[in-house]
């Protein structure tokens, strides 16, 4: 699925020598075939960057300076992230399925914000569910409802 015009800024957040990183860029890479993107990543040594940054465990991913994982009550933190993977199972970077449902979402708010089209048929559908390696929830449902 392609991604119209919009630029989509990615910032990975890690601790030193994060064992994640390589897996996460290689499915962001993949996740990432036909959208403008650019990436940077920042290496956290300490909890008070932690907190500054909003790194919930290590890797986290911001998108657009959000972080679409995010659980609500979980403190940023110098430790690994975990996250959901397919069947539930626990994962130490999201899936690319999850990774690109973010990005269509990302994308569908850039659009809007510049005003321009975005993708044809981006807006999700009524119904459409958050896929399972994705918080649910009420705070998962009102995120879901605000980008309609």
């Amino acid at each position: 699925m392609a991604g119209g015009g919009c630029l989509i800024e990615l910032m990975v957040l890690s601790v030193p020598g994060c064992p994640n990183v390589a897996l996460l860029e290689q499915r962001l890479a993949e996740a990432l075939a036909g959208w403008p993107a650019v990436t940077v990543q920042r290496v956290i040594a300490s909890a008070d960057e932690a907190a500054r940054c909003g790194m919930c465990g290590s890797p986290t991913l911001l998108v657009n300076g959000h972080d679409p994982f995010a659980v609500p009550g979980t403190v940023p933190a110098l430790a690994c992230r975990m996250y959901r993977g397919k069947g539930g199972r626990l994962e130490g970077v999201p899936t690319v399925d999850a990774l690109r449902w973010v990005l269509e979402r990302a994308g569908v708010r850039a659009s809007r914000r510049a005003g321009t089209t975005g993708t044809p048929g981006a807006r999700p559908a009524l119904g459409t569910r958050l896929p399972p390696s994705l918080p649910s929830g009420p705070a998962a449902r009102r995120e879901k409802d605000r980008l309609r």
